[in-house]
């Protein structure tokens, strides 16, 4: 099934960033009006409203009783202009999330619109047949609502199905769900969880560094090295090596590390962070589909923010969520691995030995018989 929001996404992100439009003879020739006086409209008949409310009151001319409806009328004028600039201020700065480097594409792709719309994106104006409005509903609340041509959708035509149409499909945002939304924590378009932040932030708790190797802004310090502990031993209490060919017949010995035992030390750290994730689905989402679904790198993490690459494996917050205790089981293993291979794999590989006369390069050849001959010595074999 084609993923719309994703591809849309990406659509209207490349359109906004490629200055393409200003080749585009006719769109610099021609004037574009970007005022949709969302206020003005809004407010346009509410003085007159007011008035009659008013008057109603102070004649007992009131066609509820006790005027308890022309007074909360009243009430709802009296405290609408706050409350529309509180509502405008939430919904830019939750529209804002789109021009995040690492927002997830698989969000709602109308957000994006509505947010190059409100901030008069080129080729979003009313001349290219965008509008938007706010309301006063009736209840005291308002919306505000959002159309032109990236606000529709496909249907099949009525009068003949086998030909599709394009059909209106505005975005409509109220703002007492929004301030309910807001309230309980959950966005209205998630923002994806800074993993690189998080992960280097787990590096220097989970124990495996000694505390001199962190330094006093809390991150770890040039050529920090994980705690001997460890590291693998002989029987004879000497490191055990792993010899690297550097070619020309020379080779270097490199710590080995006891992979198992680090896992084992890093895992409760690791549930415990994505049990801090979980407390946001809709963040673990986001996190899964810009980092954890691939098994990527950190830097090709940040082109596929761009290219939205993990598209065959993301997860779709509309069907999604809540999510099944399957998806939330390999999310955690998942991450798990991304932390392994990402952050902790640069400090078990290629370590050079902190015995000087053990990290010298030596001769291949000579080394590996010097090897063999202390598996002799060492099993009696001689």
């Amino acid at each position: 099934m084609e993923n719309k929001n994703l591809f849309q996404n990406l659509y209207l992100k490349q359109f906004n960033e490629s200055n393409a439009i200003a080749y585009n003879e006719r769109f610099v020739s021609g004037s574009s009006d970007y005022n949709f006086q969302l206020l003005d409209n809004a407010y346009r008949n509410a003085g007159r409203t007011y008035a009659k409310l008013k008057i109603a009151i102070e004649t007992n001319n009131c066609i509820s009783e006790d005027c308890a409806l022309e007074l909360t009328g009243i009430k709802n004028l009296e405290e609408s202009p706050q409350a529309s600039l509180d509502f405008l201020s939430s919904l830019v700065a939750e529209l804002s999330v789109t021009e995040e480097s690492s927002f997830d594409p698989n969000n709602n792709y109308k957000y994006t619109a509505a947010n190059s719309l409100m901030n008069g994106r080129p080729g979003f104006s009313k001349t290219d047949g965008y509008q938007a409005y706010l309301d006063l509903l009736p209840d005291g609340s308002q919306q505000i609502s959002f159309m032109g041509p990236a606000f529709t959708r496909t249907m099949p035509d009525p009068y003949d199905p086998r030909f599709n149409i394009q059909v209106e499909d505005p975005l409509v945002i109220n703002n007492s769900a929004l301030n309910a939304l807001l309230e309980s924590d959950t966005s209205l378009v998630v923002s994806t969880p800074d993993i690189n932040k998080d992960m280097l932030r787990l590096l220097t708790e989970v124990g495996l560094f000694a505390q001199e190797m962190i330094s006093e802004n809390g991150e770890l310090a040039s050529g920090a090295k994980i705690s001997e502990e460890y590291v693998m031993m002989n029987p004879d209490g000497s490191f055990d090596y792993e010899i690297i060919d550097l070619g020309n017949g020379k080779g270097r010995n490199v710590l080995k590390y006891d992979l198992e035992k680090i896992e084992k030390k890093v895992t409760p750290f690791i549930n415990a962070e994505v049990a801090g994730l979980m407390s946001s689905e809709q963040d673990v989402i986001a996190a899964w589909n810009v980092y954890i679904s691939k098994d990527t790198s950190v830097e090709e993490d940040a082109q596929m923010a761009q290219n939205a690459n993990a598209g065959d494996t993301s997860w779709i917050y509309e069907l999604d969520l809540p999510l099944q205790q399957d998806k939330k089981v390999l999310f955690e293993i998942k991450y798990k691995e991304y932390f392994m291979n990402n952050y902790l794999k640069q400090f078990t590989t290629n370590q050079l030995p902190t015995v000087k006369e053990d990290a010298a390069v030596f001769d291949l050849a000579e080394a590996k018989k010097a090897k063999a001959q202390k598996f002799l010595d060492d099993n009696d074999l001689n």
